[in-house]
This record gives structure tokens, sequence and C-alpha cells, in this order.
């Protein structure tokens, strides 16, 4: 899921200097002071202990559309207030945009009407500072115990708009900081922002490690829970191979389709279904029908029903050159699916152990992939014993153990005095420190 359109429009390049002198102007303003409406101002955060419990929660988000991390905002929300605490849910866009889930009735939805848009570079930053203002002024009226706030940019705008507040906030990256780039503007922004943080929490290993072991330790990795179509039910015996993803580069279905190319004859019963839309689909059916595999390959698109996919799929591969936390191949092995994936950053390290519940090959070997998948349609009982050991794997992705893990850091947070930032340092350094929490892992015994 992405924040929407860049709203620095033409600051990426050379016109990034003055903006960013301006940001740093703004940022000040934000560690100064806090204003009332009597223009008062308030003790820093580092001087005032923080309450023993947490009954006020507020997240903060860019819109309330469709995406995983709007689906687990929703669920955290929901769960929150099912309890009794007063939830507020804070979001960029407009009243009138839809709400694609379904939210408990008593989380208060704040809708701010300012959805980031792509601006001239004058006026980029008093765009950010309106945003901040208003996200600033939300918090104020909720007067939350604690904050949290979900994607890059909502976390660099919260953590701005919460200086010299007493609220701890804490800060959630759900993609790979690696490979998805904010731009010069906001990675700069973050650098300076991200230390001031309670906590930030990540979804795999690899995206702790981009931190500097200053954030490091105070990072917590907690993946996006699996929830499974309601009433769905396994019909297996298809001899389908089946991928799940948006028809991009990125996911590298081309790698897929000459691995099954090279496998197909020695399989005659199988065949492969690639579930998506997207801008490679013409690519896609030109290189299907150059590699001689009509009739073997299937892409019907979007399933109709989320998550549909894996009632009539026999195994699951994953191909992609990159991934934030793979939320398909986490349902694959929750739904008793042996499956292959190419070790990608990041994600698929953290879900599978080699030959113990899943393949996982070598995305610079592309012979390794052939040869996974080659074994896997060949060896039935192969297929029944690694998809028994991947459920039993992927239950530690269930909703309650991964709401359990955002309980820990919600009673953390709220139960200690914040402690004072370090200084402003860079993210990116592979030296990240082990003091975060470690993703959970399955029991079993050591990887092959």
């Amino acid at each position: 899921m992405t924040s929407g359109a860049n709203p620095f429009g033409g600051c990426c390049g050379g016109s990034a200097a003055p903006i960013m002198l301006r940001c740093a102007q703004l940022q000040g303003m934000f560690v100064s002071q806090r204003l009332d409406g009597s223009g008062s101002l308030h003790r820093s955060r580092h001087e005032r202990p923080l309450s023993g419990g947490c009954k006020g929660i507020a997240l903060v988000l860019s819109g309330l559309g469709a995406g995983g991390t709007e689906r687990v905002a929703c669920s955290l929300a929901n769960h929150w207030a099912s309890d009794g605490r007063k939830i507020h849910v804070i979001a960029l866009d407009r009243e009138n945009d839809p709400s694609y889930y379904d939210y408990h009735t008593d989380v208060e939805l704040v809708r701010l009407g300012l959805p980031p848009q792509r601006r001239p570079a004058a006026q980029a930053a008093l765009a950010i500072a309106r945003r901040a203002l208003a996200i600033r002024n939300a918090i104020r009226n909720a007067a939350p115990d604690v904050v949290l706030s979900f994607l890059t940019r909502q976390n660099i705008l919260t953590l701005a708009a919460t200086r010299g507040m007493s609220v701890p906030v804490v800060v959630s990256e759900r993609s790979n900081p690696e490979r998805q780039h904010p731009g010069p503007l906001w990675h700069w922004l973050r650098n300076r922002l991200y230390p001031r943080a309670a906590r930030l929490v990540v979804m795999t290993n690899g995206a702790r490690d981009f931190f500097s072991p200053a954030i490091a330790a105070r990072t917590s990795i907690i993946p996006n829970p699996v929830v499974l179509p309601s009433g769905w039910r396994a019909r297996r015996g298809n001899n389908r191979l089946v991928a799940v993803g948006r028809l991009e580069t990125v996911k590298r279905f081309d790698r897929l389709l000459r691995a099954f190319h090279a496998v197909a004859a020695r399989h005659p019963a199988w065949t492969l279904t690639i579930w998506g839309e997207g801008p490679e689909r013409a690519a896609l059916e030109q290189l299907t029908r150059r590699l001689g595999l009509d009739g073997r390959v299937e892409l019907p698109g979007v399933t109709e029903m989320p998550g549909g996919w894996i009632e009539t799929a026999d195994a699951f591969v994953l191909t992609s050159d990159y991934e934030g936390w793979p939320n398909v191949l986490a349902e694959a092995m929750a739904s008793g699916l042996p499956v292959i994936a190419v070790d990608c950053p990041h994600g698929p390290s953290d879900m599978i152990r080699h030959r113990h519940d899943g393949f996982l090959v070598s995305p610079d070997e592309p012979a390794d992939l052939t040869a996974a998948i080659d074994e896997l349609l060949g060896d039935p009982l192969l297929r029944d014993r690694l998809g028994t050991a991947s459920a039993a794997s992927a239950a530690r992705f269930a909703p309650a153990p991964i709401m359990d893990l955002w309980e820990e850091i919600v009673a953390d947070v709220c139960g200690r005095t914040m402690p004072k930032a370090p200084s402003p340092v860079s993210v990116g350094d592979r030296r990240a420190g082990r003091a975060g929490r470690e993703l959970p892992q399955p029991q079993g015994g050591p990887a092959g």
C-alpha cells in the first residue's frame, strides 16, 4: 500500500534543498513549543511521566481505503474498542471517502480532509506543515495515552505534530525500507525524527537491520496477522501451481514462467495459475505464448473473493525481487499449502525454514527455483509433509499472538517515563543492534 501521490512534485531534484531548509525551520517550531488555544507553552514530553495504563489510543493513517496497513489498523482499533478503550482513528483523507473496512461503532473516525497531493516544490513545505498541524490538533482533541502511526510519511508527520507533547508515539514501517524509497526530503526528515519515536515497529528482521543501532534498539518486529476467508474449504487435487500478486516487474512472474516451462514436459498434468492484474499482463501473455505454454498457464485476473485462491491451489510459489511482508505467502502457509519462495528481501526467510516448512531458493540461481518446482510437483508425499509443517509454522501469524505483541508495546510505552531521545542518526546502517524484539520462530528442528 502506498501513501498516495508524492506531494513534493519536482522537489526531489535540485529544488529539494530550500524545501529541506524550510522543513528544518518547521521542525524547529515543533521542537521548541507546544501551543494550546491560549498560546501558552507546555513542558517537553521528556519532563513529564506517562500514566501507568493506556485507556486512550489514537491511530494515524493516510486513509481508510483497501490495503494491508488499513486492515491491520482496523483490526487493532476494533479489538481495543471492544475492550472498552477510547479509540480515535485519524485519517488524512476526506470525510466522504468510503471506508473499505468496517470499524467498531465505538471507534471515533476523524477525517482531516488533507489527502497527499502532487504539488509544486514551493508549496510542499506549507502542505507538510498544514497536515502536521491538523494531526496535532486532532491528537490534542483526542487526548490519547499513546499514538500509533502507520507508513513512513504519516510517521514523519505524526512525530513532527507531537513535538513538545507528552504523548508517546509508536511508528510502524509497513514496507521494505531498502527498496521502497520515500524520496530525499522524506528520507532526511525520517533521519531527523525517527529517533524521537517511543518505538519503531517493522515486519521483518531485514527491515529492522536497515536502521541504525540507536533506532534498532527500540524496534519491535510484528508481522501482519493472517486472516483466511470465512468459510473457505480446501479443494485440492487439481494439480495447480499458484502465484498471486500484482502483474508488475518486481513480482518476477517472468522468472516463474521460465522455471515452469523447464519442468512442464515432466509434469504434464500440472498447470500454473497467476492471480492478479497489472501493467505486465501483455508481456506475460506474450512470454507464455513464446514458451509454448498455452493451455498450461492461466492469468485469470483478480479473484472475486479475496484469498479465495487458496481453495483450489495445490502448491504456491513466490518469485519477487523484494517484498515488505508477503501476505500471500503467509496465507498460503496458513492454508496448508506447500510453498516455494525466492529468498528475496524481506519476509520469506522470516517465514520459511528450508525443507522444513517450504523451499527457500536463491534469487541469483534460476536453476534452484526450477529444481524446487520439479521436486515438489513430482512428490505428493513431500507436498503433504511440507503443507502440514507450513500450517503449523504459520500459526504464529494468527491474529491472537500478533495482537499480543501489539499489546506488549502499548503497555510498555504507557508504563514508563519517556527517555530523552537520542540525537538524530542515519537510517540505512546495516550494523543494527539486536536489542529489539525478534520475530517469533516456529517450533521444531533446525533449518535444513
